[in-house]
Formats: structure tokens, sequence, C-alpha cells
């Protein structure tokens, strides 16, 4: 089956977050620049990735994450605050592939995934902090575009995010 290709802007890929760490120290010390903790696994072809973050907040609930990553992505990043809960997937193969279709650059979410398989297969970066085989629920609980926390680290609408084998970066401003 043939997936069309989004007619968007290209994707950011030209950085490597070491090196975007080596040349912002000032936006380090000052907080403008943040480093997540080395605990979100990659899922997805794409290893290399960034774009302007988009935010939900969710708890063991996707319905949310369905209807943001259905909507055009323009290579932004969605960041799913899902509290950490291991409890249940919020992304799995379909959405993945929703992900991809419409152009999301990446998904980062502090909560779990499930297809990985199916993920793995996707053209897409993915960020979670594990693997599990229930699927989230469908009530539509959750919040969009608010300050979210992912791994202890705060994340703003808006802000810039760079993901790549080394680590994850969240910048106020554009970096690459």
């Amino acid at each position: 089956m043939s997936h069309a290709t989004p007619s968007i802007a290209p994707f950011v890929t030209d950085f490597a977050t070491a090196d975007l760490c080596d040349d912002n120290a000032m936006l380090l010390e000052d907080g403008r620049l943040a480093v997540l903790p080395p605990v979100l696994r990659h899922f997805g072809k794409r290893t290399r990735f960034a774009g302007r973050v988009v935010t939900l907040k969710v708890f063991e609930d996707n319905a949310l994450v369905r209807a943001m990553l259905e909507t055009p992505g323009d290579g932004q990043v969605l960041v799913v605050d899902g509290g950490g809960s291991l409890r249940r997937a919020l992304v799995g193969g379909q959405l993945a592939l929703l992900a991809q279709d419409n152009g999301w650059a990446g998904v980062v979410v502090d909560g779990c995934v499930r297809d990985s398989m199916e993920i793995d297969s996707c053209d897409i970066g993915i960020r979670a902090l594990a693997t599990h085989p229930q699927r989230g629920a469908k009530k539509g609980a959750g919040e969009r575009n608010v300050r979210v926390q992912i791994a202890g680290v705060p994340v703003n609408p808006g802000d810039w995010l760079y993901a790549d084998a080394d680590g994850i970066l969240v910048a106020q401003q554009r970096l690459a």
C-alpha cells in the first residue's frame, strides 16, 4: 500500500545535538536551552528530527493524540505529556503512520508506545519511555497547547525540539 507524501517544508535535519550544546552554552546556562534526561527510547526510521513544538497533556487516553496527528504537521513535533504512565500506550503503529502521512517531523511521548515493529517501519521519529501492549482509552480527556513536562523538563507550545542519537534538546528559539 502506497502512502502519499505530504507537501510540506523540508524537515530540519542538518544539526547534531552535541554541536548545538557546544554552540549555545549561554542558552544552556540561562535555561533557554534544556537537555532531556536520557530516559526515552527511539522508535521509527527517523533517528534525527526537529521542529516547532505542539503540546498535549493526557493520561492513559490517546483520543487527543489521534485528533492532533490527523491534522497537517507541517514539520512540527508533537510532545505528549503522558504523566510518565507505563500502564497504557499512547501511540501505536496506526498513529505513527498517520503522523508520517500528515507531515509530522516527530512525536515525543512521556509514556508508552505499542506496535513497535510497525512504528519502526514508518518514516517518523518517535521517542517514548517504553512499550506496552494495551492501548490508551478513547475518552478525549486532556489539554492542548499547554506547558507540559517531559522527564521533568518543561516544554512550551512554540518551543523547538531537536532529537538525534545523542539526545533531545528543547529550546525557546530555533537553533538550526
